[in-house]
């Protein structure tokens, strides 16, 4: 697994590619929001969507339709073919606005399977709420998704939890009660603040709930730091998340830095 940065993951199993959350928008440009909000990015991305293996992506997983995952440059750079595995919102603009006719759209607990030779991965879409109450309506749907990896015998060898762009709330438990062996959550923080204090995304507490619920082998923290909306920093989460107990769960991974993930690993 690659960490491009913000939620952009470029993950190898087998004989598959996938591409999470696209976000390959430079330093100083402008992810747009929606309502005519903006946030303007404050890292580099570790790859340009130029960079991308294009010729081996199988899949794009995409949580939500939101400026800061996925971008217009990599709606110009992404191939109008490739598979993208997101929300029916998301799938509904995806091809008729942008003309990637093989989005998917899945409603909760739908899943979608991709091959490739004798590497197979069930997407599941999972829970998710991006903003609080009433408020949630104003962004865009959004989903988790359990990737389980495996081969043509039907096997799952590998389980990853991508969390999307969610808060903590009492739908996330269900995760918890069908999928209670997860070998790496991988958690969007940030602590995403709009105008008027609303918090859309987990911050460091939050962040560090949905590890005491989950209780996944690895955990991996991304969406921080990258955007002027974020407001809760990484090293508050480690904080916390180390409070808690959870110090050896955590994997560590700077944009453009690799990290293996096994099943055997247990925290």
């Amino acid at each position: 697994m690659q960490f491009i940065g913000n939620a952009t993951l470029l993950i190898r199993y087998g004989d598959l590619t996938l591409l999470t959350d696209p976000n390959f928008l430079h330093r100083g440009q402008r992810a747009h929001l929606g309502y005519g909000l903006v946030s303007r990015r404050v890292t580099e991305p570790a790859l340009d969507v130029t960079e991308l293996p294009h010729g081996d992506l199988d899949a794009v997983v995409l949580s939500h339709l939101h400026g800061d995952h996925f971008d217009r440059v990599a709606r110009r750079g992404l191939d109008r073919g490739l598979p993208f595995i997101t929300t029916p919102h998301g799938s509904r603009l995806l091809k008729g606005l942008y003309g990637f006719r093989r989005a998917a759209g899945l409603h909760t607990w739908q899943r979608y399977t991709v091959y490739r030779g004798d590497s197979t991965v069930r997407v599941t879409a999972l829970p998710g709420r991006h903003a609080p109450g009433s408020a949630r309506f104003l962004l865009p749907p959004v989903m988790g998704s359990l990737l389980e990896f495996g081969d043509r015998t039907g096997e799952t060898r590998l389980v990853l939890y991508l969390s999307g762009d969610t808060l903590m709330y009492d739908g996330l438990r269900e995760i918890a009660v069908r999928h209670p062996d997860i070998h790496l959550a991988v958690l969007h923080l940030g602590g995403t603040t709009l105008p008027g204090g609303l918090v859309v995304t987990m911050d460091a507490e939050q962040g560090a709930d949905l590890l005491d619920l989950l209780r996944p082998r690895q955990a991996l923290p991304v969406h921080y730091n990258d955007y002027t909306v974020f407001r809760s920093p990484l090293e508050d989460f480690l904080t916390e998340a180390g409070r808690r107990g959870h110090t050896s769960r955590l994997l560590r991974c700077a944009p453009g830095e690799h990290v293996t993930v096994g099943a055997q690993a247990r925290a």
